[in-house]
C-alpha cells in the first residue's frame, strides 16, 4: 500500500491519537492489577479488534487493514508509550509474529480458517521456535514431524512461547527431515491448541507479568498434513525473514517504552521538590531528562528512515543488518531511560507501580528477545560483509 507523505501524515495522527486514547483507559490504569494476576482479561482482545488494531498491515479480505509500516511502527510506538506494559502489548499482538508466516505460506483455506478469528478478537495465536535446548540457533531445532498418512505426528518442546498458555493456534518450526540436520530440514506447521497430546506449563517471569508465558510439550501431537506452511524444509528461510519484522516491531515498542519513562520522569522532576525547590532545577537532573530525549529522538529518526526503506521496497542485505542494528539501539535506548527513570525518581523508582520501575524489568526481554544483541552484531556484521 503506497500513500503520499500528506496521506501518512494524516492518517498516522489520526490513528496515533486513537490508540493514545484506548491505550491511555483501556490499558494503563489496569495494568499493576493485572501485573499482579499474571494475565489481562480476554476480553481486551475484542476491544483491541473493534478499533481495528489487530488486523493492521493484514489483507482486507482477511479482516484486516493494509497499512504500510511507515503507519504502523507509530501506532506501535504509541501503543507502548500510553499503555506502558510489554506484558500487555507482547500477548496482545503475539498473533503479530505469528499470523505474517500463514499470510506468506499458508493456502487460502488456511488462512480463511485461521487469521479472520484471530483478526476479530475471537481467538488467539502465538510463534513456537525456540526450544530449551536452544534459543539463537534455529537451525539446530530438535522438535520433529514425522509424515503419516494425511497426518504429521508431532513430538519435542518449546520454550519461552508469548500467549502460550492460552493461545488457539499455534505457528510451530519442525524438522521434518531428520537426516537433515541443518536448517534445510526445517518446517513450519500450524497447530491448533486443542490438540491431543499438546501440554502446556505455565513459566514464571522477572518481567513482561501479564502475559502468560508457556513451556509446551508436544507427545504425537496428531495435525492434518493441510496445516503444513509452504513446501517441507522451506520453514528456515520463512523464519529468518519473519525475524525481521519482529525486530523492526521490537525497536518501535523500545521507542515508546523510552518516551514512557521520559514522560514519568519528567512529570515526577516537576512535582517533586528536594532542597527547597523543584528537581528541575538541579542542573543534574536537566541533563539526565537531556541525554534521555536525546537518545529517543535519534533512534526514532533511526526508526522512520529504516521503516521507509521497507515501504520503498528495499529490504536486501543492507535493510536486514539496519534493521539489526536499529534494534540494539532502541533497546539500548530504552534501557538508559528505564535506568535514568528509575535514578530520578529514587525511591519511588524502586516500587511497584511507576511505569520507570516496571520498564526497568522488562527491558532484558526485549535485549534477548527476537535475536541477542550479540547475534544481531554478528547477523549485521555478516550483512555488510566484515
Amino acid at each position: 500500500m503506497r500513500m503520499s507523505t500528506e496521506e501518512l501524515q494524516e492518517a498516522r495522527t489520526q490513528l496515533v491519537d486513537t490508540v493514545a486514547r484506548f491505550a491511555r483507559t483501556e490499558i494503563a490504569p489496569h495494568v499493576t492489577e493485572w501485573d499482579a494476576a499474571g494475565e489481562f482479561p480476554r476480553a481486551l482482545y475484542t476491544r483491541a479488534a473493534d478499533l481495528g488494531l489487530l488486523g493492521l498491515g493484514y489483507p482486507e479480505a482477511l479482516g484486516g487493514t493494509p497499512a504500510p509500516c511507515g503507519l504502523r511502527m507509530p501506532v506501535w510506538r504509541a501503543l507502548c508509550r500510553y499503555g506502558a506494559s510489554g506484558g500487555v502489548q507482547a500477548s496482545l499482538f503475539s498473533h503479530n509474529i505469528a499470523l505474517p508466516l500463514i499470510v506468506a505460506l499458508g493456502t487460502d483455506a488456511l488462512q480463511r480458517e485461521v487469521i479472520p478469528p484471530v483478526l476479530a478478537g475471537e481467538r488467539i495465536a502465538a510463534l513456537a521456535i525456540t526450544e530449551p535446548g536452544g534459543g539463537s540457533d534455529v537451525a539446530q531445532l530438535k522438535t520433529t514431524a514425522r509424515r503419516e498418512g494425511d497426518e504429521y505426528v508431532i513430538d519435542g518442546e518449546k520454550i519461552f512461547i508469548t500467549s502460550g498458555m492460552r493461545a488457539d493456534w499455534f505457528t510451530l518450526a519442525v524438522r521434518t527431515d531428520v537426516a537433515n540436520k541443518g536448517a534445510g530440514g526445517i518446517s513450519l506447521i500450524v497447530v491448533p491448541g486443542d490438540s491431543s497430546g499438546l501440554s502446556r506449563t505455565r513459566l514464571d517471569k522477572m518481567g513482561w507479568l501479564s502475559s502468560d508465558t508457556a513451556h509446551l510439550r508436544f507427545d504425537g501431537v496428531r495435525v492434518s498434513a493441510r496445516y503444513l506452511l509452504g513446501a517441507e524444509g522451506a520453514g528456515f528461510k520463512a523464519i529468518m525473514g519473519n525475524f525481521n519484522g519482529e525486530r523492526l516491531g521490537l525497536a518501535a515498542g523500545a521507542v515508546g517504552f523510552a518516551e514512557a519513562c521520559l514522560d514519568e520522569a519528567l512529570s515526577w522532576a516537576r512535582q517533586r521538590s528536594t532542597f527547597g525547590q523543584p528537581l528541575t532545577q538541579h542542573q543534574v537532573i536537566r541533563h539526565k531528562l537531556v541525554d534521555m530525549r536525546q537518545r529517543i529522538c535519534a533512534t526514532s529518526a533511526w526508526l522512520d528512515a529504516v521503516a521507509a526503506r521497507f515501504d520503498a521496497g528495499d529490504t536486501g542485505a543492507d535493510w536486514v543488518a539496519e534493521v539489526c542494528t536499529l534494534k540494539n539501539q532502541a533497546t539500548q535506548t530504552m534501557q538508559f531511560c528505564a535506568d535514568a527513570g528509575v535514578q530520578i525518581l529514587g525511591g519511588m523508582g524502586y516500587m511497584r507501580g511507576t511505569v520507570c520501575e516496571r520498564i526497568y524489568r522488562e527491558v532484558k526481554v526485549v535485549t534477548i528477545g527476537g535475536g541477542t544483541e550479540e547475534i544481531m552484531k554478528e547477523l549485521a556484521a555478516r550483512q555488510w560483509g566484515f
